[in-house]
């Protein structure tokens, strides 16, 4: 595991310490039998009100780390099905930019063709690396997959979508691009085929 995500949990650890120990429910219970014969309605109102804010704020701490807990185990562990969901539609977009990258190479010569075709090999040992067993093997040693696939693919597709465009160091131009509506396209086979034959790649049929 990275020192990232073991620092993490090694807080989270040491928060759920200081609840276990803080008694809360041994404190309430203490502050019901010293108003039992309590008069006062204002400081029986008041201790009640304590007691209820006290157990909200505990409930709202226990859910905020049971979340942080939930969202370091999803760094780790996915399913067969997510693995595999993964892998076709990182293989989808390394195909657009495949096709993108040897329509311009096509018309700037043999030897820019040579260079793409190069890249792609790249590309296919890429995918060698997400395949459902490699994930899987990797997952049973602490691997984070938002670190290790997401963040460099993220940036790889930012960079090369910058870099169709005028300005490159344009960040908005790239969320332009990069909408949710193309991400669905990536995700469904039917609509990321019609796609690429828009942009002049061959379909898989």
């Amino acid at each position: 595991m990275t020192d990232v995500y073991t620092t993490e949990l090694v807080a989270l650890g040491a928060n759920l310490a200081q609840m276990a120990v803080k008694g809360t429910a041994t404190a309430v219970s203490a502050k019901i039998r010293a108003i039992k014969d309590e008069k006062n309605a204002e400081k029986i109102r008041n201790t009640y009100d304590e007691i209820v804010n006290e157990l909200l704020s505990e409930r709202e701490e226990a859910v905020r780390i049971a979340q942080a807990y939930k969202s370091e185990l999803e760094k780790v562990v996915i399913s067969d099905e997510d693995i595999q969901h993964l892998h076709n539609t990182v293989a989808n977009i390394l195909k657009i930019m495949t096709d993108i990258q040897i329509a311009g190479a096509e018309r700037a010569g043999e030897a820019a063709v040579e260079a793409v075709k190069e890249q792609t090999k790249v590309y296919e040992q890429f995918m060698e690396l997400i395949s459902v067993d490699t994930l899987k093997t990797m997952q049973l040693i602490g691997f984070n997959y938002k670190t290790a696939i997401g963040e460099p693919l993220t940036l790889m597709l930012k960079n090369f979508l910058l870099s169709k465009v005028e300005e490159p160091d344009s960040v908005s131009m790239f969320e332009k691009v990069l909408t949710p509506e193309l991400v669905e396209i990536l995700k469904d086979d039917t609509a990321y085929e019609n796609f690429r034959e828009i942009l002049g790649g061959k379909s898989n049929d």
